[in-house]
């Protein structure tokens, strides 16, 4: 049997009222240990129950919405019978002058009707008419295309956020590593000659390297499409910056690609093994501060990596990095997590990018137009084109580190 409105609406709110009080009682770190008001039993027990109370919610919540449709309609089909059907409530009274009549459209006798001003219902006159106006053999509506352009689905641009940007006018950057460290410092006894020890610097170098792109487009599209510039400037801007995030991790080093963390010789690098992949990121956390003396401020990793991280289950089935109905955490081990396709599937990149790393730009994001390419002047078109210079460094490469075979 159907709940009346006034049911639907005492147990949407006991039920809400039930759900609230367990988030309050399970506090801040959702301890389920310590909520009563969903009776006894364990963890589990408990956030199947408060599931249950979200289903029954939805389903009630459906079943008002129906209810309150039915209502409204039912009050739009009275106040209609009261206009039309009953005596005195004609659109005009039938003894009055007929030069004194307003004569009223099947329109506006609608639209005036007190039901039909209730936003989100639609009133409905039956009128016999002899002849049907229909989009077939009538008017065919007019349709404009909205503003909207759907854009190609492509990853969000975070990398670089990490990584300190340096501004710099040489065409490379030189910097001196020391390379030899021999630490023979000790207790001398009185007298006696003191340890040697040896210290050696080298030179650094990265070239400053260039990733650019370009896109023709003709002058008509320009003229004719106020938006068509700021849409190609925006999007050529996009594709650098994305090959930019990958480049600072993955490039190779070869000229003219950046040198990325991956690609960096004497860098760390934790073998995830049989170990759970959680204990396999922190020891390579442990790498980092062993042999870098460094402290990881990011960690770098593919979606589809994270996702086996996320689903982390007890044995009894608790989920470990939080349950579903959360947004997660955006940390392993208090280290930053960031989620890039930028990184390879089953590598996982980290490191001290905040002190022992940069990116020192000869030239941010630049979009120029020209029509001296190939024969575009004498065809009526232009070359729009993105580029940006840089290079990246890493000063210490003991500092970062790598997770494989996750």
């Amino acid at each position: 049997m159907k709940k009346t409105l006034k049911e639907l609406r005492e147990e949407i709110a006991e039920k809400t009222k039930l759900g609230h009080q367990a988030y309050e009682e399970a506090g801040a770190d959702l301890d389920f240990s310590k909520v009563n008001c969903l009776g006894d039993g364990d963890t589990q027990s408990k956030v199947e129950k408060l599931q249950g109370i979200n289903k029954e919610l939805g389903d009630l919540k459906k079943d008002f919405d129906e209810m309150t449709a039915i209502e409204n309609g039912r009050k739009v089909t009275a106040d209609l019978d009261e206009q039309f059907n009953k005596a005195g409530s004609m659109p005009f009274p039938e003894n009055a002058d007929a030069d004194q009549k307003e004569r009223k459209s099947v329109g506006t006798m609608i639209m005036e009707s007190k039901g039909a001003k209730k936003q989100g219902f639609s009133t409905l006159v039956d009128i016999d008419m002899k002849t049907l106006f229909e989009t077939g053999a009538g008017w065919a509506p007019e349709s404009t295309r909205i503003p909207r352009v759907e854009l190609y689905p492509t990853r969000k641009l975070q990398v670089i956020d990490y990584i300190p940007q340096i501004p710099t006018t040489q065409s490379s950057i030189k910097y001196m590593e020391e390379t030899t460290h021999t630490d023979n410092a000790a207790e001398a006894a009185e007298g006696a000659a003191a340890a040697e020890s040896a210290l050696a610097l080298t030179e650094q170098s990265q070239t400053v390297e260039k990733i650019a792109t370009f896109i023709p487009v003709t002058e008509e599209q320009l003229e004719d499409v106020p938006a068509a510039e700021a849409y190609l400037n925006n999007r050529l801007g996009y594709m650098v910056r994305a090959r930019l995030d990958g480049q600072v991790l993955e490039g190779d080093g070869s000229t003219p690609n950046l040198m990325g963390t991956l690609n960096v010789t004497s860098i760390n690098s934790q073998e995830k093994g049989a170990d759970p992949t959680p204990d396999a990121i922190y020891k390579l956390f442990t790498l980092i501060r062993t042999v870098g003396f460094a402290e990881p401020s990011v960690y770098f990793t593919n979606p589809t990596d994270w996702q086996d991280v996320r689903l982390l289950r007890t044995a009894d089935g608790i989920y470990i990095f939080g349950s579903p109905m959360d947004p997660g955490p955006d940390q392993i081990w208090g280290v930053p997590v960031v989620q890039t396709t930028a990184v390879t599937v089953n590598t996982a990149l980290s490191g001290d990018y905040t002190n022992f790393a940069a990116f020192y730009a000869r030239r941010g994001l630049q979009i120029d137009m020209s029509s001296g390419y190939s024969d575009y002047f004498v065809k009526g078109k232009f070359a729009v084109k993105a580029t940006l210079r840089g290079a990246m460094v890493h000063y210490r490469p003991e500092a970062f580190g790598k997770v494989t075979g996750i």
